[in-house]
């Protein structure tokens, strides 16, 4: 086979009832030449078996295989042995729309200023049913290092398109972050200031939200967060300083919205009292807060209201934002 335009890292981690269905959206896909790099990380159900029933029957497909070791060791593993200059990256349990990789590396070999191609995502329930909600990736300001500050536009580990030489300029995803090392990803590539960030507004990923996940563990949260605000001001003190108490405010807002979907309100109410003391200004500036605003303090009827939308996911935090733990992002 030619060398393919585009690798698709799939990490995948006990998630034999979803596998099948990410990988099947890969062969629908118009653009053909791809590879499918898919890296069980240390699954101890049938993941590996389904995965191998693809590898024997499309030559697009491999399976790597490793001992647990999280989320960013297995999309790490597939970069280093990727053979396009183009990555896309899906989680095992969600899947793209069939023209996902065709737009998006269009995009990028028509625009060499380009370095990140992502979508507008469609957010479906555990068995694949659409919701109403939708991602829309749209960045709250221009500049992309600042918004990436406040909110993780690209979303969720199944939208985006990078380029390999990214890597070569800012290093692999940070293995010892248990939770936003998308983010900081995002963050690295936005302060080089030498790549532009290209939203598609039509929705080509498809966000599963999941009934199951880990315990939910706020601080944890919390901390990989701080750090990673943290690690952006070092790399660039006189931009990312002015910004930071603006940061902190989408920050306790976005946990405020974790603890009200974990049936939590009075952690939410805390957490939303610390936004607003760090900038209350967010809350009339974007839409988005001013809904989390409202539903923390409306709690019995944004819960219900949750609930009927997403079904029993609602009362599992990790599962509410749609994945585990380790693959919660930053995604409103």
């Amino acid at each position: 086979m030619d060398k393919p335009t585009v690798t698709v890292i799939i990490p995948a981690y006990n998630i034999d009832a979803y596998i099948e269905d990410a990988l099947t959206s890969l062969q629908q896909q118009s653009l053909e030449n791809f590879e499918a790099l898919i890296v069980d990380d240390g699954s101890t159900d049938n993941t590996a078996d389904i995965i191998r029933e693809f590898c024997q029957g499309d030559a697009r497909f491999q399976l790597l295989q490793k001992e647990n070791g999280g989320l960013s060791s297995a999309r790490n593993l597939g970069i280093l042995a990727a053979q396009s200059d183009y990555i896309a990256l899906l989680d095992g349990d969600d899947r793209y729309e069939p023209d996902k990789l065709a737009s998006h590396a269009r995009i990028l070999a028509q625009q060499p200023q380009v370095g990140v191609v992502y979508s507008a995502s469609q957010v479906i329930r555990d068995d694949g049913r659409p919701t109403w909600m939708r991602l829309s990736g749209k960045p709250i300001v221009p500049d992309p290092l600042e918004a990436l500050l406040y909110k993780n536009f690209v979303g969720h580990g199944s939208n985006a398109l990078f380029r390999r030489c990214l890597v070569y300029e800012i290093g692999l995803f940070d293995e010892s972050l248990k939770s936003t090392e998308d983010l900081d990803f995002w963050l690295r590539i936005a302060g080089l200031e030498s790549w532009q960030f290209h939203r598609v507004s039509t929705p080509l990923a498809c966000y599963r939200v999941r009934p199951t996940g880990l315990s939910f563990n706020v601080s944890c949260m919390l901390a990989c967060n701080e750090r990673v605000l943290r690690a952006a001001y070092q790399r660039n003190p006189d931009k990312v300083g002015p910004l930071l108490p603006r940061a902190k405010a989408y920050l306790y807002r976005y946990l405020a919205r974790l603890a009200l979907t974990s049936n939590a309100p009075t952690e939410a109410r805390h957490y939303l009292n610390i936004s607003l003391a760090e900038d209350a200004s967010i809350f009339w500036r974007d839409w988005r807060s001013l809904t989390t605003l409202v539903a923390v303090f409306c709690y019995p009827l944004a819960h219900l209201f949750l609930q009927r939308s997403l079904g029993s996911a609602s009362s599992n935090p990790a599962s509410a934002m749609g994945k585990s733990p380790t693959q919660i992002k930053r995604a409103g």
